[in-house]
């Protein structure tokens, strides 16, 4: 009984043409697809698929290009991205480090503020919830304390509501 296993040539019978040296084989996905690929597991801002596609792109303002034929057909949305963002990270972290995050992105300034506004008001609720789940009993002493605390700030909550849900103050309002 012969095992062996038919492996066909790169360009054998498979409607592929002979790639140039250097090149990969096989199909590459234009620059277009590779950006409706990425837009499919999340949403994306435009800086943020710049910075990935730039490594794939030939031909200059090829990607330019591609990314404004998204964009006018609404596939790339700042809004969506920013909602998106708040949406999926506002419950473990602080307003601070989401302002940090969708920065990143490339947003809008004045959106993300305005985005930013409302979680204000919930930072001590929030902060609380993320200190709950982590931690559930409040300090022994002051290294457990501190130790709290600086988990708190790495997350992005205001330094007042930290205070304030490390020591317990307040604990059934906001």
């Amino acid at each position: 009984m012969n095992h062996a296993r038919y492996n066909p040539k790169p360009d054998e019978g498979l409607g592929l043409e002979p790639t140039q040296p250097g090149k990969r084989l096989g199909f590459q996905p234009s620059l277009k697809g590779r950006a409706l690929r990425l837009l499919s597991q999340r949403e994306h801002s435009r800086q943020e698929l710049e910075r990935k596609l730039r490594p794939f792109e030939e031909v200059p303002g090829e990607l330019a290009q591609a990314l404004d034929e998204l964009q006018a057909k609404d596939f790339i949305n700042e809004q969506r991205v920013l909602e998106s963002v708040v949406n999926r990270r506002a419950s473990k972290l602080g307003t601070s480090r989401l302002k940090q995050e969708l920065q990143a992105k490339g947003l809008d300034a004045h959106a993300v503020s305005e985005a930013l506004q409302g979680l204000r008001d919930t930072e001590v609720a929030r902060a609380r919830e993320v200190w709950r789940k982590k931690f559930g009993e409040p300090a022994a002493d002051a290294n457990a304390r501190a130790k709290q605390m600086r988990f708190l700030l790495t997350r992005g909550f205001a330094a007042e509501a930290v205070r304030r849900v490390v020591s317990g103050a307040d604990d059934a309002s906001d």
